[in-house]
């Protein structure tokens, strides 16, 4: 038999902190061969990014130790290696997609010369050359339509050209090694289904080896040939993808496999009263002004959009980016101009202003999608969630607002005893629950919950998700529940309003929905989601 592509022998990664040294990756042993996809899985901060880092060498210097153990890739070491030899298989045997590409790529560099940079120091090719295989690339990764468009920036791009536009970056080079970390974490399932399986028909046809880091079974059931489970920087278990989800041994893997959100929300009771209604409600973007600043062109976001949620009642918005979804909970709540009819507990918010709608704001509340980018690294969460009781003279000195932060903070299940901490301080299951503490405090009628699941792990999905279901039995909040992730909607949702291209295209009770689609994209997003499986 041949030496595998990457093999990973006895890793040990070591991070120094305030306590003392710690091992986050405690000797791990992998292969990976040609034309195989191995899938590392496990929760946020098991050690999985940490590993494939360790691979490239690219841990930040400074932090703590060098990896210790060995990484042979293709041959050769990696760990100790020199820096002509890292530059040679970097990019040029071993290629890594990152998570995030907004923040992957460079901000203030055309997609065409970011690629052509590869290129440069991986190839032979002239400018013209270069040029004519960035088109190249571009077109293997699907964007036929950006191989002409190479002066685009990323800001541009949708989130899913922006994914495969990092991965012909990545095949740039021509490597024998992708290493995908979290590839699809913020996309849709119906953009996340295609980038996977485009990773998967590279490997076929380039007979690449594919490391792939996620936390999603759903991915891996799917893609992968091959699992290896990490824990706490262990290794725990590595098996076929089928032995892994048939027999799993270890319990660390079962309680991943069984942790995707479960049940459903208590019913509505039938004399519920409306909370919200919204009649034929339009947003409109300028796109280009004349003049004198009339509107010549412009992007209509939400297109005449009409739905209501009762007290008690959870309603999902769904669909994918640029949808629609997220602009019609922010138009709901008067964040965003936009034309029709809002009606909250029975009063039309077109007629307030000022002062009066001011007042009326503490009644609806939002969570939004990244808790971390939502909580001031500046304020302790104690600052954090007491600020809207402040602005709202909910709490009239600081011993009555302290008090009550700390029973919304122990309502969401957090130690009331870290209100003087800070959100670094905090997982990002955690921090979520910071973000909802802060809208729970004020006792709303209305929570807007944009995509709050969609960053976490799926065991820390469910606790939320269970989180809130608890919350809304106790204290019958509507919830406006804006989401992508079709198996979370599920567990969560009364009823939900499918979005597409800024117009609501389906609605109905989640179950009818689910099991029966009357629109062909909705049936495109429940099979993306393996639903139905």
């Amino acid at each position: 038999m041949s030496a595998p592509l990457l093999a990973i022998r006895d890793l040990v990664a070591r991070f120094r902190t305030e306590a003392g040294p710690r091992d986050v990756v405690r000797g791990v042993s992998l292969t990976v061969d040609a034309g195989e996809i191995v899938a590392l899985v496990g929760e946020s901060g098991s050690g999985k990014s940490v590993t494939a880092l360790s691979v490239l060498q690219l841990l930040p210097k400074g932090q703590g130790s060098n990896p210790q153990g060995s990484i042979r890739l293709d041959g050769h070491e990696m760990i100790g290696a020199d820096d002509e030899t890292l530059r040679a298989l970097r990019g040029g045997v071993a290629a890594m997609i990152f998570q995030e590409p907004m923040t992957a790529l460079n901000p203030l560099h055309r997609i065409g010369r970011q690629i052509e940079e590869v290129l440069s120091l991986h190839t032979a090719l002239d400018a013209a050359g270069r040029r004519t295989r960035v088109g190249e690339l571009l077109r293997e990764v699907g964007l036929d339509a950006l191989a002409d468009r190479l002066d685009a920036f990323p800001h541009e791009l949708s989130g899913g050209q922006r994914q495969r536009v990092m991965i012909a970056m990545a095949l740039a080079g021509d490597p024998k090694l992708l290493i995908a970390d979290e590839p699809t974490t913020a996309l849709d399932v119906t953009v996340e289904s295609k980038i996977l399986d485009l990773l998967q028909d590279l490997v076929r046809r380039r007979g690449l080896g594919l490391l792939l880091i996620t936390h999603n079974l759903a991915i891996v059931r799917r893609h992968a040939s091959r699992v290896a489970v990490m824990h706490e920087g262990l290794l725990v278990e590595e098996a076929p993808t089928a032995t892994i989800f048939e027999h799993p041994r270890h319990p660390y893997t079962r309680h991943l496999i069984e942790a995707e959100p479960k049940g459903r929300p208590a019913p509505v009771p039938a004399d519920a009263p409306e909370v919200l209604s919204a009649q034929d409600i339009r947003v409109a973007f300028a796109l280009k002004r004349g003049l004198f600043g009339g509107t010549l062109s412009e992007l209509v976001a939400v297109d005449g959009a009409s739905l209501s949620v009762r007290r008690g009642e959870t309603l999902a918005i769904v669909g994918e980016s640029g949808s629609g979804k997220s602009t019609l909970g922010f138009a709901l709540l008067r964040l965003i101009r936009s034309t029709g009819r809002v009606v909250f507990l029975g009063e039309d918010l077109r007629r307030l202003s000022g002062a009066a709608l001011r007042a009326r704001r503490k009644c609806f509340q939002i969570v939004f999608q990244d808790p971390y980018g939502s909580l001031s690294p500046r304020m302790t969460i104690g600052e954090v969630v007491g600020e809207g009781l402040a602005a709202h003279g909910l709490a009239h000195d600081s011993g009555a607002r302290r008090a009550r932060v700390q029973e919304a903070l122990a309502e969401v299940g957090l130690d009331p005893e870290m209100i003087d901490r800070f959100p670094h301080e905090f997982s990002g299951g955690q921090r979520q629950r910071v973000a909802i503490a802060r809208a729970l405090a004020l006792d709303p009628d209305l929570v807007v919950l944009d995509e709050p699941t969609s960053a976490l792990d799926r065991s820390i999905q469910g606790q939320i998700v269970d989180l809130l279901r608890g919350l809304q039995e106790k204290r019958g909040f509507a919830y406006l529940f804006i989401s992508h992730d079709l198996k979370v909607v599920r567990a969560m949702s009364h009823r939900m309003i499918v979005m597409r291209a800024g117009r609501i295209v389906e609605t109905g009770a989640v179950d009818d929905v689910i099991a029966a689609p009357r629109e062909a994209y909705t049936k495109a997003l429940i099979d993306a989601a393996l639903l139905n499986r």
